[in-house]
């Protein structure tokens, strides 16, 4: 369809972080549904091996 995203990774801390990023109300945006109707910025992550 040449549009989308995918996210890989593993929240090992901070869940209730994810747990308010799933609660955001979302609508459509372009052609795009299911889409926060606010940005929601991520401002840090680190990778752990």
């Amino acid at each position: 369809q040449g549009w989308g995203y995918a996210v890989f990774g593993k929240v090992v801390e901070g869940t209730e972080v994810v747990d308010a990023i799933e609660k955001v109300q979302t609508g459509n945006r372009g052609y795009h549904g299911d889409v926060p109707t606010e940005d929601v910025v991520i401002e840090s992550a680190e990778i752990v091996e």
